[in-house]
């Protein structure tokens, strides 16, 4: 709790807050190991809401599954002892770090499957400026399979659809103030996008709010991307007008009451002044 977070750069940091994503190098490099095994585990084990992903050609696998922090021990020890948390508090200015949930994606060679344009913070009983999920990579990534991004995407304040990553359609949310996410492919040239080669260890820091796709994999390498969600100081339970994903049922919250700890624990506080 409240180890030192001075290996993110203060130019790192701004572009996370300008663009609501940025690249940080090798700043996992002594978990790959650790959690490549907790990967398989969770692989042979899946939990309850774990999704193989229906493939358009029938070529390739990509399995999804989240929320299995607490059981199996590579994870849990990442969440708890790796600097994640702390470099979390210090990309997003927060005091605090509450765990919101791990996730899995795993995309095995060959799958031309792309995730379509979202953002996720709809899809999350979540809401907050404080926000920010870490995608680490346990393979090397070349940059025309590497999850791309928006630019400020995050500050345009807007909420869009949850979409089904197998067909792209909308979530049946019954409710005001969301918008079909726009054709990003159609309108490039409108936006900056931002993507980068990665190695194992690399590391992927955005926001809730920044628009995100990831293309196939139809390299030779395995993608194993390996996230973890964190909130800060301001995160506040969200009323969705429909199921969350993750769908935390019985969480017994009000919209805006704060997260309770019980169900996603402190992991990081800043050290009183001495």
């Amino acid at each position: 709790m409240g180890e030192d977070t001075q290996h993110i750069t203060g130019d790192q940091v701004e572009a996370y807050r300008r663009d609501g994503a940025a690249c940080l190098r090798g700043i996992f490099a002594d978990w790959v190991e650790p959690l490549r095994a907790g990967v398989e585990r969770n692989i042979a084990e899946p939990g309850p809401v774990a999704t193989e992903h229906k493939l358009d050609d029938g070529r390739g696998r990509f399995f999804e599954d989240y929320c299995n922090w607490e059981r199996i021990p590579q994870y849990r020890s990442f969440v708890c002892d790796s600097p994640a948390a702390g470099l979390a508090a210090r990309l997003m200015g927060a005091t605090r770090v509450q765990i919101f949930h791990e996730h899995l994606l795993v995309k095995e060679p060959g799958t031309g499957k792309a995730t379509p344009w979202h953002h996720d913070m709809p899809y999350y009983c979540v809401q907050g400026e404080q926000v920010v999920s870490f995608w680490l990579a346990l393979d090397p990534v070349p940059l025309e399979f590497s999850p791309t991004f928006v630019a400020g995407s995050h500050r345009w304040g807007r909420l869009y659809y949850p979409r089904l990553f197998d067909d792209g359609t909308d979530y049946d949310f019954k409710g005001a103030g969301y918008e079909t996410v726009p054709d990003i492919e159609a309108e490039r040239d409108k936006h900056r996008i931002l993507a980068w080669a990665m190695e194992p260890g690399d590391a992927l820091a955005f926001h809730f709010l920044t628009l995100h796709a990831a293309p196939g994999n139809e390299g030779v390498s395995r993608r194993r991307g390996f996230s973890t969600r964190w909130l800060g100081d301001d995160a506040r339970f969200a009323e969705r007008p429909g199921v969350t994903s993750p769908p935390y049922l019985g969480i017994g919250l009000e919209d805006g009451e704060p997260l309770r700890e019980d169900w996603f624990p402190v992991v990081w506080r800043a050290q009183p002044p001495r």
